[in-house]
């Protein structure tokens, strides 16, 4: 059952950020390693969560994924997808 502030429309990009984050994380049962863009849209945000989908030692070799993630104004999650998968060491040129 949602808490009392996941009830109030989301404020800013902090709670946007939040409010995805956490979403994301039950449904897809992937920690959140962090959060790597915001964006306000016209009727709600859109966030890229970065999640580690297979953790591996060392870290550095684990597997992680950014997800992108569509909140409408009261922060209810509209939509997600899979946008990029990678080695936590990888760089991208």
């Amino acid at each position: 059952m949602p808490d009392q502030a996941e009830k109030s429309q989301v404020r800013g990009p902090i709670g946007a950020a939040r409010r995805a984050s956490r979403r994301l994380a039950r449904l897809t049962g992937h920690p959140v390693d962090g959060v790597s863009a915001v964006t306000r849209a016209e009727h709600g945000w859109h966030v890229n969560v970065d999640v580690v989908e297979v953790a591996r030692i060392p870290d550095t070799t684990s597997l992680m994924a950014t997800y992108e993630v569509r909140l409408d104004d009261e922060g209810r999650l509209l939509e997600y997808r899979r946008v990029r998968r990678y080695r936590r060491c990888a760089t991208v040129d």
